[in-house]
């Protein structure tokens, strides 16, 4: 199973969309700032969209296609799971 995600930093305006064969570690690397780079420079930490693939080239190619999308329609993605934005951290430990 692969997961494309979204996170985002505390007062969402900030968003990185990733993928990866294993949601509780990668997010985990995230929150703990255990990788260099966008989101420990950020402090995108807060996991608001998770969906899943069966195969990597499925979840790669969506990948690329929500990171060509506008922020709003990023948004609205969100909101159509997540209306408030909550952190789904705790839903995937």
């Amino acid at each position: 199973m692969y997961y494309v995600y979204i996170l985002t930093n505390k007062t969402n305006k900030v968003m990185y969309i990733g993928v990866t064969n294993d949601i509780t570690r990668r997010v985990y690397e995230h929150r703990n700032h255990l990788v260099e780079g966008f989101t420990s420079k950020y402090n995108v930490t807060k996991l608001v969209y998770v969906e899943t693939a069966k195969d990597v080239r499925d979840a790669i190619q969506r990948e690329k296609q929500l990171k060509g999308w506008v922020r709003a329609k990023k948004n609205a993605l969100v909101e159509s799971v997540n209306p408030q934005w909550k952190d789904l951290w705790d839903e995937i430990v």
